[in-house]
């Protein structure tokens, strides 16, 4: 059965009912109708770069394998063998030229064939059609700058598409030097109790939270040089909602490049990226070099990066649980010394004990107890800031808000609802690109 949710999330007047971060009912229909059908990321070919190398993923709740198979081409299989369903495959990351289940022997090569049944000829007397019991692919799979994504939906639109103007931004961490980037290091795991939403949303572009949440951790100084943010919004920072639901923070409209909050980290950070500005410059272009980057990103609905540096994927594990995965991803062109300083300051900021982590998954746990509680579900999410004060420009793509505003939560919950009470691609609005 399926729930029209439209009624639960009013973004004219900036109000969400908090039931839609714990009812199990709209939490399955989640699962079909925005995991089951948006693009979502899955690695980065680093990850995959070699004939027969693989890695272990999700999908939503769906275990996926991202493997590059002999001849190199790119697949999202189902983590799951045809037989009974068993995992065809227990190891996080490695190369492998099949693929054994291990409850009865089927084994699938790379390409997602089967090529190996025990008993063919005894059992199954050779009519069993093997070419028609290989592993389930992803209907669609694609890549940005080596990010790659995939999609369980044939009709879903093109992976450009669908991330819109948002590659704009993106650009800021996967385009600032020759060779593109790089994951490096392993995935930091975190499994908490609450709702994936709650973290999307935050990094979406929070910033009201920052000086309450993280006071503490700036005053000790486990984040760098990062400066405390305030209140008033600035005129040179902004937040922008690109369409489809995504949402950037602290895209900076014609401010001085050294204030960029990239540089907001490390002193060695900060003097990379200065040192290295005419190239991003001579890549991205003068005017969309001024910007200067992007602090932190969700593309919707799970996939987030931020310039600690690090990419993201809030996975739902339930109505009220959330495996978090986070990679840290540097410029392939940067000095060993500065990818190491980065995977640190990532690991100080943002790993599972991370002075800002920390901080933030207390937070969305008590938000999502809240939404569980039958009288807190009776009062409304408030989320009006900025509402009415949002604004085009001609230097950055998107609608456009102070720094401090909520403008692309509203933007993420309409997507959010649109995709849950949408059938169909053809009845979902695709935002145009306007800007490269």
């Amino acid at each position: 059965m399926t729930t029209k949710v439209r009624s639960l999330v009013d973004t004219t007047h900036g109000y969400v009912n908090r039931k839609i971060f714990a009812d199990p009912e709209l939490y399955q229909q989640e699962l079909e109708q925005v995991f089951g059908r948006c693009w979502l990321f899955i690695g980065h070919e680093t990850m995959v770069q070699n004939p027969n190398d693989f890695m272990a993923n999700y999908m939503g709740e769906d275990p996926i394998l991202l493997v590059r198979d002999g001849k190199g081409k790119l697949h999202a299989f189902l983590n799951m063998c045809r037989h009974r369903g068993n995992r065809i495959c227990r190891a996080d990351y490695g190369n492998a030229p099949s693929f054994m289940c291990t409850y009865h022997g089927w084994t699938f090569a790379t390409d997602g064939k089967l090529v190996g049944v025990p008993g063919y000829k005894e059992a199954y007397f050779e009519e069993l059609d093997r070419s028609q019991w290989g592993l389930v692919e992803a209907g669609q799979i694609g890549t940005y700058k080596e990010l790659i994504f995939a999609t369980w939906d044939k009709s879903a639109p093109s992976l450009r598409d669908y991330i819109g103007d948002a590659a704009y931004y993106l650009d800021f961490l996967v385009d600032r030097r020759e060779g593109g980037a790089m994951a490096i290091g392993g995935v930091h795991r975190q499994v908490l109790n609450a709702n994936w939403k709650f973290g999307a949303d935050n990094f979406c572009g929070d910033t009201y939270h920052v000086a309450t949440t993280h006071g503490s951790a700036i005053s000790a100084g486990v984040t760098g040089t990062y400066r405390r943010m305030g209140f008033n919004p600035n005129p040179d920072r902004v937040s922008s909602a690109p369409g489809n639901g995504h949402g950037i923070l602290s895209a900076y409209v014609g401010a001085d490049p050294k204030s960029a909050p990239m540089s907001g980290w490390r002193p060695q950070m900060a003097d990379y990226y200065e040192q290295n500005y005419p190239e991003l410059e001579k890549r991205l272009g003068v005017q969309k070099a001024k910007q200067g980057g992007v602090n932190v990103a969700t593309m919707f609905p799970n996939f987030t990066w931020h310039s600690a540096p690090l990419v993201r994927l809030w996975h739902p594990r339930g109505p009220e649980k959330m495996e978090l995965w986070t990679w840290s991803i540097v410029d392939k062109a940067a000095p060993k010394e500065i990818k190491e300083i980065m995977h640190r300051n990532l690991t100080l900021s943002f790993g599972p004990a991370g002075g800002f982590e920390q901080d933030d998954m207390n937070n969305w746990i008590q938000c999502t107890g809240s939404a569980h509680s039958g009288n807190a579900q009776k009062y409304v999410i408030h989320q009006t800031m900025g509402l009415g004060h949002e604004r085009k420009s001609e230097l950055a793509p998107g609608v456009l808000s102070g720094s401090t505003s909520e403008t692309n939560q509203r933007a993420f919950y309409d997507r959010w609802a649109e995709m849950m009470d949408t059938p169909s691609w053809a009845n979902v609005k695709i935002s145009p690109r306007t800007m490269s």
